[in-house]
């Protein structure tokens, strides 16, 4: 095997295994994505139903002091 075969086939091996360690990164960077958008949507989740409890809540009292049966002095 000549000087040059010998060259091209490192440098080949080199950008293989330099493209192997850019799709991993790739791969880590997308799944690290994901969780965040995961973590976020079980955020928003979280804080819609502490909304609806508010408002349902409020919706209650509000019925309450109109017929005057709201226990609040």
């Amino acid at each position: 095997m000549s000087s040059a075969q010998w060259n091209a086939g490192q440098a080949h091996g080199e950008a293989q295994a330099k493209t192997e360690e850019w799709v991993k990164s790739a791969q880590n960077t997308a799944n690290k994505a994901c969780d965040k958008m995961a973590d976020s949507r079980e955020s928003a989740q979280h804080g819609k139903e502490q909304s609806a409890g508010f408002i349902q809540q409020g919706a209650i009292d509000g019925v309450k002091n109109t017929l005057g049966i709201n226990e609040k002095k």
